[in-house]
């Protein structure tokens, strides 16, 4: 239980804005000795209160002294616990954001009674007095590395407790029968287990219907937070590159009339409509003899199998051969869209003859006419992605979307036991297993809002917080 984890409770400072150059810095201090600390090294107007004296969430303006020596012009505000970030008593330096300084102002602190904090140990803190939990902190770090506006609203609604909301009621129900179950066992005389079997089979379906919504949840849910991995494929001179400079809006592969210009992986992330695309330009996949050229096909080649979506660019000015073949052959087990490029050009493939070539080998992925030299077909493509991946429409109305691999995984299992019990129902096992399995679900979920939660686990989740939060 987080309750047994032992807690430092010395006073940790670190600098909690980047460490560059900027307007502005800011260096953190958390715990019970940051107003004996302050005082020390504040220097205010004259006559002014000592900051550990004055209200809380008040900002006061002075100077950070190491002794007679001044070393910045600051702002510093205070906040008394418990209503803090981490619900202990909280300082924050507002200096001038150049490097040095702000490393002499962190210097000054320590050198007065903090000590450096660990990675993500202003956030453990809050975590472990109780004012966020194991979901809701994981959500922190989503929120600073979120690469889209649908990442960023997920995370920040898993902050604001819906997951550990939405966890929480499903482990009571859990708990419930938990409860009654062993009190029945306790006190056969007076509870009654007739006719219970079938009443703890309906609740198990409720919830594991209910567990699996959250899971299937967790396939958008990554493809929104990490982006969809794209791999652009297609014989030399298809327009591959061209496509990947229209997708980024700049000039981030090299576009000319000679086939074969590319010849390694070029990859850029894109933002589009919402949607993060990590997007793969790969070297033409034909016959070669050219040993650079081979490889570039080769790594192509290896490309697909890390993609999510497989960008299939044919020019449609010239007919198929050999290698389109080829290449149709690695497109089976992969959501492809076709792109007939070049459609600005007198046609030699139409989109007849591509779904004829698909049909024979039973696939039925999407054809769009398309010229990246005019940039037609650029809204169609967008819209056939987010069919393809979102049902056509990315909307975000306060549903839950798993992002995590942890969480995901302790969803499965927590899945995974009461499907155990419902079989132990089927199968008329004694009563005491359907406890045992229950209980194992409860705690698969308390992992997922650290109710439960081991102490390596946590140290786990924090070591990967940047230094500050």
């Amino acid at each position: 239980m987080y309750e047994e984890i032992e807690m430092k409770t010395n006073t940790i400072a670190a600098i909690a804005t980047a460490m560059s150059n900027s307007g502005i810095g800011i260096i953190r201090m958390s715990g019970e000795e940051s107003f004996e600390i302050i005082d020390k090294i504040y220097r205010g107007k004259k006559g002014e209160k000592k900051l550990s004296e004055v209200p809380s969430h008040t900002i006061h303006y002075g100077y950070i002294c190491d002794g007679e020596k001044v070393i910045d012009e600051v702002m510093v505000l205070v906040l008394k616990s418990p209503n803090t970030y981490t619900r202990e008593d909280t300082v924050e330096i507002d200096c001038h954001g150049g490097v040095l300084v702000m490393k002499r102002i962190l210097e000054t602190v320590i050198k007065y009674g903090a000590r450096p904090a660990e990675p993500g140990e202003f956030t453990k803190r809050a975590f472990l007095n109780g004012r966020i939990d194991l979901s809701q902190a994981e959500s922190v770090i989503d929120v600073i590395n979120a690469k889209n506006d649908f990442s960023l609203e997920s995370s920040l609604h898993q902050l604001q407790g819906n997951l550990k909301n939405k966890i929480k009621e499903v482990r009571r129900k859990i708990i419930h029968e938990i409860a009654f179950i062993e009190s029945a066992l306790d006190d056969p005389e007076h509870i009654s287990m007739e006719g219970y079997s079938e009443k703890l089979k309906e609740i198990i379906s409720e919830l594991s219907l209910e567990l699996k919504d959250l899971l299937l949840s967790s396939e958008n849910g990554e493809l929104l937070k990490e982006g969809i991995n794209t791999v652009i494929i297609g014989k030399p001179n298809a327009g591959k590159s061209s496509f990947m400079n229209v997708l980024s809006g700049k000039e981030c592969a090299i576009v000319t009339n000679i086939a074969g210009t590319t010849r390694d992986i070029l990859e850029e992330q894109v933002n589009l409509d919402g949607i993060t695309l990590n997007v793969m330009d790969t070297a033409g996949i034909h016959d070669t003899w050219d040993t650079v050229e081979k490889i570039g096909v080769d790594k192509a080649k290896e490309s697909l199998s890390r993609a999510d979506l497989v960008i299939y660019m044919v020019d449609a000015s010239t007919v198929l051969d050999e290698n389109d073949e080829e290449i149709l052959g690695l497109l089976s087990d992969k959501k492809t869209i076709v792109l007939l490029n070049k459609s600005d050009l007198e046609k030699s493939t139409t989109e007849n003859m591509v779904f004829s070539h698909l049909e024979e080998r039973g696939m039925n992925h999407p054809v769009l006419s398309v010229s990246m030299k005019e940039e037609i077909g650029v809204k169609e493509i967008k819209n056939k992605i987010k069919e393809m991946f979102f049902a056509g429409e990315i909307s975000f109305n306060d549903e839950i979307l798993i992002t995590n691999v942890r969480q995901k995984s302790f969803l499965q299992s927590a899945l995974d036991s009461l499907n155990m019990v419902r079989q132990s129902i089927e199968d008329e096992m004694p009563e005491d297993f359907y406890s045992i399995d229950l209980v194992s679900a409860s705690e698969e979920l308390g992992n997922i809002t650290g109710e439960c939660a081991s102490e390596d686990l946590v140290n786990e989740i924090f070591s990967k917080f940047c230094m500050g939060k």
